[in-house]
């Protein structure tokens, strides 16, 4: 018993269950001991700090809140936390960077082309108006063919504007030049590359917002980018235009979108994931109007919820710890 105590070199904790293919990586690799959390929900703070304790890596959700007192709680002995997300705006960078822990994310081209379908999926909801319809017909209420039933409008041949031209704004732009989409585009930084391969035009965001007919959000959650679509920037939309939001809640001001839309001042919106997530609606005193609006289509957070793209997360998340625990830098550091 006691041999085999002294051949685990390293423990891994990992916070909620996730597709086994990541999983056993790292149950191949040997003196890794790896412990999956047995609840199917988020662990609360004081359960992440109890449950992982004294592991050398921790394979977290974007839903788990690690802050400074998560890592002191977890111990010295943590070396990597790596994140099962492209994003990481869940994790406190600066007190990993004072307590020398390394951060990674999970990006893949899976994961790309997962969010860009999504993103033009919920592109041709509001355009087509599939979610009104299905629920009209469900409701039995389809009585045959109307001339002016459920109006909606063309995809082709409109002006898209891409926020944020990472890997998920340019697979976007790739899969909607089907369309034939004029495309725009703002970003910290103009590409001149992108611009050759689909015929796009680099603006100031202002000039996107006013001129573009559907605005797709890919940005990651700083504190730059947080807000940055305000009641400001919605009023410089058309009011034939729709936004969509496949990115992180808070690019969003909720607030402001609600009453946008209650205006009419834009056509609809598109949303995978919210700025109080969970909810849907961050203040309750509006009556979860949000969830109301026939203009409005909403999924839980699903963007990359394809198999393939779940069991390249694991498995990326997983080659970041081996990597790390080697002395190695990993591919997928954050800076």
């Amino acid at each position: 018993m006691a041999n085999e105590k002294l051949k685990i070199m390293y423990k891994i904790y990992i916070t909620r269950q996730i597709p086994q293919a990541g999983i056993d990586l790292l149950k191949k690799q040997k003196g890794f001991k790896v412990v999956v959390s047995p609840h199917d929900r988020v662990l609360t703070k004081k359960e992440l700090i109890k449950n992982a304790k004294g592991c050398d890596g921790l394979l977290s959700l974007l839903t788990d809140k690690i802050d400074g007192k998560v890592m002191d709680g977890i111990g010295k002995k943590l070396k990597i936390i790596a994140n099962y997300a492209v994003g990481f705006d869940n994790i406190d960078l600066k007190a990993a960077k004072e307590r020398g822990i390394i951060v990674t994310n999970a990006p893949s081209a899976e994961m790309s082309r997962s969010v860009a379908e999504h993103t033009v999926a919920l592109i041709l909801a509001l355009a087509k108006r599939i979610v009104e319809s299905d629920k009209y017909t469900r409701a039995k209420k389809y009585k045959g063919w109307v001339p002016m039933l459920f109006l909606g409008m063309n995809v082709y041949g409109k002006t898209l504007g891409i926020v944020g031209l990472g890997a998920n704004g340019r697979e976007v732009a790739k899969m909607m030049t089907a369309f034939e989409m004029k495309i725009l585009y703002y970003d910290v930084k103009r590409s001149e590359d992108f611009e050759k391969q689909f015929n796009a035009k680099f603006v100031s965001m202002p000039e996107l917002l006013k001129n573009s007919d559907f605005v797709t959000l890919h940005v990651p959650l700083l504190p730059t980018t947080k807000y940055m679509i305000d009641e400001n920037a919605l009023a410089m939309m058309k009011k034939t235009a729709f936004i969509v939001n496949t990115s992180r809640g808070p690019i969003i001001k909720e607030k402001a979108l609600l009453k946008t839309l209650k205006a009419g001042k834009i056509a609809g919106a598109a949303l995978d994931v919210y700025e109080c997530e969970p909810a849907i609606d961050c203040d309750l005193t509006d009556k979860l109007e949000l969830r109301k609006m026939e203009n409005v289509v909403l999924t839980p957070h699903t963007a990359s919820a394809a198999i393939e793209t779940r069991q390249k997360m694991g498995e990326v998340a997983a080659q970041n710890i081996i990597v790390a625990l080697s002395g190695k830098t990993p591919p997928n550091l954050v800076k």
